[in-house]
């Protein structure tokens, strides 16, 4: 498309869950409802059309080892645009990809800064390890170079306990989590077990990865709160694997994973039930391959969400809950068409027929 040209969506376009319109124009990379006078270079697309998808769970950067050059980073940006994902949130990445936004042609993110973990209680080279004593000067530090949001490590095994064991103790939390909101920014953090989430839900966290040590007596707080989850199932289905490669050595941690993969799906069901927020993600990066946020989606599907619900978990509700538009007038025309409706069936979003960014037929 030049860029005087017009791009002409039509068939049905998923403005909200119940907002369908017949059709809608791209002009100059935004959305139009109302057809350009005069436009003659345009080019139709037919289908069912959605706002971008959101990962709201991703690693750009990130590779099993730490981080990543850019031709490999480049991929898996591109791997997630071919899954119609055009909107990331990068729960924590050691590498510089702010050369991404320079690319119109790539997925918008919005980060989170590095990983704040406990000294020698995560993943080798993917976070900032430090001591409860400085948590909030390096929460200050990421909440500068982040895009609103800050990542913390909730929880790791202890290899002393052997065990799942919460990382910070609760004043450093409440401390930390105070300075990003002074500052602006939202706290996330990464929880497997329970030991952790009351202390980090009462400091006034806003949102939890994972959440799989979420049990009946700590919903009630997380839904009074408005904390949101973003369950990462498709990561959590690699929890028997894991267990059964640490059971030797740490055996009470293996089948406290095993337990937490077990309850994973009444865990979700019971959250959204209560009325918590739950949104996609992934966890792609690390080991865990890009591009996977149609699985997931399905995944939330199987938990016992509706749908329609599962579908703006990724689209309508996940961009408002990010702050970022979706196909209302005038925003930046980043979309999805599909074959059928994933209303109906959110098999279809493995399939995209057409992924358009900013106004441009990409995929």
């Amino acid at each position: 498309m030049s860029d005087g040209a017009v791009l002409h969506v039509k068939g049905r376009v998923l403005a909200g869950p119940e907002d369908v319109r017949d059709e809608l124009w791209v002009v100059g990379g935004r959305v139009s409802y109302d057809r350009p006078a005069g436009a003659r270079d345009i080019t139709t697309v037919t289908g069912w059309a959605l706002p971008g998808l959101v990962d709201a769970h991703c690693h750009v950067g990130l590779g099993a080892e730490g981080p990543v050059d850019a031709d490999t980073a480049e991929k898996q940006v591109l791997t997630d645009r071919g899954a119609g994902t055009l909107l990331i949130r990068d729960a924590g990445s050691p590498s510089d990809t702010r050369w991404v936004d320079d690319r119109p042609d790539l997925p918008k993110i919005i980060r989170a800064g590095r990983h704040i973990a406990r000294t020698r209680r995560y993943l080798r080279n993917y976070a900032w390890e430090v001591e409860p004593e400085d948590l909030v000067a390096y929460v200050a530090q990421e909440a500068g170079r982040g895009d609103g949001w800050v990542k913390l490590v909730g929880d790791w095994i202890d290899r002393d306990l052997g065990d799942l064991a919460a990382c910070w103790p609760r004043g450093a939390v409440e401390a930390a989590i105070a300075e990003a909101h002074r500052l602006g920014a939202r706290v996330t953090a990464h929880c497997f077990a329970e030991s952790s989430l009351r202390d980090l839900v009462e400091a006034g966290i806003d949102c939890i990865e994972h959440a799989t040590g979420l049990t009946e007596d700590l919903i009630p707080l997380f839904a009074e709160r408005g904390v949101a989850i973003v369950p990462t199932l498709v990561n959590i289905a690699t929890f028997p694997h894991l267990a059964a490669g640490g059971e030797s050595r740490y055996p009470r941690w293996s089948a406290h994973m095993r337990r937490l993969h077990e309850r994973r799906y009444d865990t979700v069901r019971g959250a959204y039930d209560a009325g918590i927020p739950v949104y996609v993600g992934t966890d792609a990066g690390g080991s865990l391959a890009h591009g996977l946020v149609a699985a997931e989606v399905a995944e939330l599907v199987t938990a016992g969400i509706p749908p329609v619900q599962a579908v703006s978990a990724t689209s309508w509700g996940a961009r408002a809950w990010l702050g970022r538009p979706g196909l209302e007038e005038g925003a930046p025309a980043d979309l999805v068409v599909y074959e059928g409706d994933p209303r109906a069936d959110v098999r279809v979003l493995a399939a995209p027929r057409r992924v358009v960014l900013d106004g441009r037929i990409v995929e």
